[in-house]
């Protein structure tokens, strides 16, 4: 189940993928409307409803053909735009991003719109065949195709309003943060069914993995019925996002298993090429992180974004605050899986060691830093250990940033920072 999980996901995010199944269903539709054309349909609305049909052939060519140019150049212009989107986006902000942006359905769809309606128009341009001096004209067909390019033609407008939108930085890292949030909320849901009376994992059998790539998920359900048909309890070694290398242990046993059943258990971990944030929350604090890092970056020197994806990290990092290092897989108040994650800890230091290396130069972002552990040391954690790691990397970030600064007014107000947080450095 997780594989095909894992293919569904992989190929949706393709900028292909809904243009695919549009051109299938224009095409499909073409050979109906052919088909029903056989059937004498545009002969029975020319007796009843004669306006819906076109009756010259000329006429009926013609249209087909300014209707196939007029979409091909749409599309074109449509896929350069794209392509500007995301070269703009990796050069101003993240390559991190592209993923995300490419996998945007909406342009997908607004792309499959052009090619099922160039399909459509290039087979019932086909299907007018001349009969002596006249043309055999699906003229019903003609009139759908009309509307296709009408329907087109609106979707173009819609693609450039949405493009105009999309490019706009607080709208990708509201789509970061959104995907961020609602997997650490099912998460969190997730925690609150758990029993933590996983036995203790010393001295159990390891098993490696048999192939290499980033480990993205794995099928929690499989893993639990495997568990209790074996009568044994697993515990998942690797951190969801990192990269894992043939042969590397991936799990431990209580009980040792057999080759079979080892083969039969590898298959539900899901190791991938690439990262996504809807099944790894981590990756969304190095994207926003990367954009604050990027806006300091002498290049780009906007420091108004890196204030905004401040905000949107503070948010995240509250989420975090209420979730636990590790997880379990239950059932029955019994814990059968153990799974590990990113401490809280290491995730703030990897955060905030960038933000230290690039921000501290700026009074402003480092006061608006100091605000955000302010304001997260007053937020409802998990674990007391977590308001210490925030009041740790406070203080490593005004610690840096004095030794950075010169200017008596920006020292001045790092010490005042420093009284309300407080902090003695």
């Amino acid at each position: 189940m997780v594989r095909i999980l894992a293919f569904y996901r992989s190929i949706k995010s393709k900028i292909a993928f809904y243009p695919t199944l549009f051109a299938l269903s224009g095409l499909l539709f073409a050979l109906l409307m052919m088909y029903l054309e056989k059937r004498g349909m545009s002969d029975y609305l020319v007796e009843h409803a004669p306006l819906f049909v076109v009756n010259s052939g000329d006429t009926a060519l013609t249209i087909l053909s300014a209707c196939i140019t007029g979409l091909i150049s749409m599309m074109v212009f449509s896929f350069s735009m794209v392509m500007v989107l995301l070269n703009q986006a990796a050069s101003d902000y993240s390559p991190r991003l592209l993923p995300g942006l490419i996998s945007d359905y909406r342009h997908q769809i607004i792309l499959g719109i052009y090619i099922s309606s160039i399909l459509y128009c290039i087979f019932v341009l086909f299907s007018i065949q001349p009969t002596g001096d006249k043309y055999q004209i699906p003229g019903f067909s003609v009139l759908l195709g009309i509307l296709a390019t009408v329907i087109s033609i609106y979707a173009f407008i819609y693609f450039i309003h949405n493009i105009s939108e999309t490019i706009q930085i607080t709208n990708i890292m509201e789509k970061i943060f959104n995907n961020a949030s609602t997997r650490l909320n099912i998460l969190l849901e997730r925690e609150t069914s758990m029993n933590w009376n996983f036995p203790d994992s010393h001295g159990w059998t390891a098993y490696s993995s048999d192939k290499s790539g980033y480990f993205q998920d794995f099928s929690g359900r499989d893993l639990l019925a495997f568990s209790k048909k074996n009568n044994t309890f697993l515990e998942v070694l690797p951190i969801k996002g990192t990269f894992v290398l043939k042969g590397t242990p991936v799990f431990r046993s209580k009980e040792k298993l057999s080759e079979e059943a080892v083969k039969e258990l590898l298959e539900n971990f899901h190791l991938s090429r690439k990262e996504l944030v809807t099944s790894n929350y981590v990756l969304a604090f190095k994207q926003i992180t990367e954009v604050v890092v990027k806006a300091m970056s002498p290049g780009i020197n906007d420091p108004g974004t890196a204030l905004n994806a401040i905000d949107y990290l503070s948010e995240l990092i509250r989420l975090r605050m209420l979730k636990s290092d590790e997880s379990f897989v239950s059932d029955s108040g019994q814990d059968y899986v153990k799974m590990r994650a990113v401490s809280f800890e290491e995730l703030l230091y990897q955060i905030n060691a960038a933000l230290r290396k690039y921000c501290c130069g700026d009074i402003v972002v480092v006061q608006k830093l100091g605000y955000m552990y302010l304001a997260l040391l007053k937020q409802k954690v998990l674990r007391p250990s977590y308001h210490d790691v925030l009041e740790k990397e406070a203080k490593r970030l005004l610690t840096d940033a004095k030794v950075a600064m010169t200017n008596e007014a920006d020292l001045e107000t790092l010490n005042l920072l420093a009284k309300k947080l407080p902090l003695q450095f």
